[in-house]
């Protein structure tokens, strides 16, 4: 793995790995839950190759990322992970780029592009579909599926995130994809970032205020109220679903052709779950080296 790099923000002291030509396209590489910058790692070089440069940042609340202040709520809404790109871009000086995100990531890659179009030059978004509005209640199917969210929202689940975060993400990678998609080195090298010391308050954050059970942080409600006015998405926009996702259900991407205004185009991968970065990172990275190339 390079070595990792850290960069200040008014919010985080962010860690991150840089890659690529120096001079070559920006490309924020976002990962999801529960994951960490390294799920980008088999796919970087094919992004290097069509002249791009990535920054995989880890999230606030995961590896050795940190806030700068105790003071400062953890929260765990999109638009506060939005803010965090939008701030590391920033210290890194980087005006436009492309954003790729995968789950959370994904969901923050979506908030970018449909808030910031003159900054996000083009958007791919794994595992996960996006429509206008706030989160429609979900159908039967899905909602048992979110079984781990609605968990979250009791405090005996809370807890168990406290105190078995490790046991309770790996849960999720045995559920989430097909068996023996990973080995065990690969989660425990994962599963390191998840001691973070802000890592339970924002994942139960994170699942509580997305259906309105926690207070959110007034200091993005600006950019949480542009998203949820927005209509369309307007730059190109890439869609990559696992058809074995089994939390994501891989229906619930299908259909949004016409909330995209500037090129839209899912692709379906066969035998994927919820970690295509992970279960199939050449087909991943062949379909983002033509996207964004």
């Amino acid at each position: 793995m390079d070595a990792v790099s850290f960069c200040d923000t008014p919010t985080l002291r962010i860690a991150y790995l840089a890659s690529g030509p120096a001079d070559g396209r920006p490309v924020l590489l976002l990962h999801g839950w529960p994951d960490d910058a390294t799920t980008w790692s088999a796919i970087v070089a094919q992004l290097h190759a069509e002249g791009c440069r990535t920054y995989q940042p880890w999230l606030r609340g995961f590896g050795a990322t940190r806030f700068r202040s105790e003071r400062t709520a953890r929260s765990g809404e999109i638009a506060a992970l939005a803010q965090d790109a939008l701030d590391f871009a920033d210290a890194l000086g980087l005006n436009r780029f492309a954003v790729v995100g995968h789950d959370w990531g994904a969901r923050t890659a979506y908030l970018l592009a449909c808030t910031q179009a003159q900054r996000v030059e083009r958007c791919a978004a794994l595992s996960l579909g996006w429509q206008p509005g706030p989160l429609p209640t979900p159908g039967l199917r899905q909602a048992q599926a979110f079984w781990y969210q609605w968990f979250m929202r009791t405090e005996r689940g809370a807890e168990t995130v406290r105190t078995q975060g490790k046991a309770f993400a790996r849960e999720m990678w045995d559920l989430w994809s097909p068996p023996g998609w990973f080995n065990e080195a690969t989660f425990d090298a994962v599963a390191a970032s998840f001691e973070n010391p802000d890592w339970a308050a924002i994942t139960v954050h994170s699942y509580r205020v997305r259906w309105q059970e926690a207070q959110t942080d007034p200091a993005y409600a600006a950019l949480s109220r542009a998203a949820l006015e927005a209509t369309h998405i307007t730059v190109p926009t890439l869609v990559l679903q696992g058809d074995d996702d089994r939390v994501i259900l891989p229906g619930s991407s299908a259909g949004k052709e016409r909330y995209f205004t500037g090129g839209y185009r899912r692709v379906v991968l066969p035998g994927v779950g919820h970690f295509p970065t992970r279960e199939d990172p050449q087909r991943v990275g062949a379909e983002l080296r033509a996207f964004l190339g």
